[in-house]
């Protein structure tokens, strides 16, 4: 089914007029993302950083300081939630389900002008990061909410411009974890949501029917979100556009049927597009 969906809104590409791209993997990559290392956070490097109550387990996050200095005010920053590990097709897109493995944050900021994080799934049962879906959703809220906090207070970060991002997985994420409850939803200026949605279609977990993720999607309240999609972003505009959820929505067609959050480390109209997106949601009015 997958597969068809992709097949349909590539199909939707080509009467449009775009160009489609047949493999995204056959293009050059412009933006070459940091490998993390281990130390303490400095401007410039990705590290894996751990709070004290993780301290004994598996639990981390990996965290981007970008050089130079803090503007007055403080760093935008962006949260991101990875895709689901052990994916791999015939394309060659792959996700190993890590923070590790993110890669939209940096691809748009080019590690400019922006403070990064990328966040787990935290499965405090196994005392790990959870490569597939959600761990325990409650302990992912809570870890999610006291990084922010703490990353916004250690390294000037601007509450006010703070945004979620994910792919597949993490894009579902945006809504099903960063809109929870009404202390996280709180945290948003924003989100950028590539490939899924939260209630487009039900999934092999209890509360992703279309009435749960509504009121999630409650919670909203008029935020901007970029939305894209390989192929066609056209199911998610048909599910909130009928849905009468509120937002300030920006919807993307991706002309290429690779499944990755790669597309924003090469060099297309697309990625420039959510580059000026960027620009806009982050100026300070």
């Amino acid at each position: 089914m997958h597969a068809l969906r992709v097949f349909i809104g590539y199909c939707a590409i080509l009467t449009c007029g775009q160009n489609p791209i047949s493999n995204l993997n056959n293009m050059p990559v412009v933006v070459k993302v940091p490998e993390v290392q281990e130390g303490a956070p400095k401007p410039g490097i990705r590290v894996m950083q751990q709070w004290p109550e993780e301290a004994g387990t598996e639990i981390h996050h990996a965290l981007y300081l970008p050089a130079g200095e803090i503007t007055a005010g403080g760093l935008p920053v962006t949260v991101e939630f990875a895709g689901n590990g052990g994916f791999k097709n015939q394309l060659g897109d792959e996700s190993d389900g890590t923070v590790e493995g993110c890669l939209l944050g940096y691809g748009i900021t080019k590690g400019k002008g922006a403070i990064w994080v990328c966040m787990p799934f935290v499965d405090r049962e196994n005392k790990r990061n959870a490569a597939n879906w959600w761990g325990d959703a409650d302990a992912t809220v809570e870890y999610t909410i006291r990084t922010v906090e703490r990353v916004c207070k250690q390294y000037g970060g601007d509450r006010k411009r703070v945004f979620l991002a994910g792919f597949s997985r993490g894009s579902i994420a945006c809504s099903y974890i960063g809109l929870r409850n009404e202390k996280i939803a709180g945290l948003w200026s924003g989100f950028i949501c590539h490939s899924h949605l939260d209630g487009v279609r039900k999934w092999n977990y209890a509360d992703s029917d279309a009435r749960s993720a509504l009121s999630r999607w409650a919670r909203l309240n008029n935020r901007p979100v970029f939305i894209s999609h390989e192929g066609s972003a056209q199911a998610a505009r048909d599910f909130l556009e009928t849905n009468k959820v509120q937002g300030r929505f920006t919807f993307v067609n991706l002309p290429f049927p690779n499944h990755t959050a790669a597309w924003v480390l090469r060099d297309l109209p697309e990625t420039q597009q959510i580059r000026e997106w960027w620009k806009q949601a982050i100026r300070k009015d």
